[in-house]
C-alpha cells in the first residue's frame, strides 16, 4: 500500500503491528513495529512532520489541534480531515442538534500526561525556535 506522508494523522503501535491512520478516516493495520515507521519518517526531507509520542504513538504535526493535559488526549483537526461519523452522528437529527459542518476536531487518542508535556514542549520548540 502507497500513501502520501501528508494523508497520514498518526501511527499508534498495536502489538506487533501498527494502525495507520489517515485524513480520509480510514485505519489500515499495518504488520510493522512502530519504530520501522519512525525510522523511514526520518529519512524524509520534510522528517520534522512526524513527532514520536511516548512508546506508542507517531503523530503528524500538522493536524495537532488540541493538546488536553486534564483528559491526556491529542484531538486532530484541520481542514483536509474527513469526519468519522459517530454513532451519534447516525441518530435522526433535529435541526437544533445538527452539528456545525466546520467542526473538524474528528479524531483523538489518550495519551500518557508526560508525553503529552513533551509533545507540547516539542511543538512549541519548532514553532519558537530560540
Amino acid at each position: 500500500m502507497r500513501v502520501a506522508v501528508d494523508e497520514i494523522v498518526y501511527v499508534k503501535a498495536d502489538g506487533n503491528y501498527c494502525d495507520l491512520v489517515l485524513i480520509n478516516g480510514r485505519s489500515r493495520k499495518m504488520t510493522f513495529q512502530l519504530h520501522h515507521f519512525e525510522d523511514n519518517f526520518k529519512r524524509l526531507k520534510n522528517a520534522g512532520m512526524f513527532i514520536r509520542v511516548g512508546r506508542s504513538l507517531i503523530v503528524n504535526r500538522q493536524y495537532v489541534q488540541i493538546i488536553d493535559l486534564i483528559d491526556q488526549t491529542i484531538v486532530f483537526g484541520g481542514k483536509h480531515l474527513q469526519r468519522v461519523p459517530t454513532a451519534e452522528d447516525l441518530k435522526p437529527k433535529t435541526v437544533a442538534s445538527v452539528k456545525d459542518p466546520s467542526d473538524r476536531d474528528i479524531y483523538s487518542v489518550r495519551v500518557s500526561r508526560e508525553a503529552l508535556k513533551t509533545l507540547k514542549e516539542q511543538l512549541e520548540t519548532l514553532t519558537h525556535p530560540e
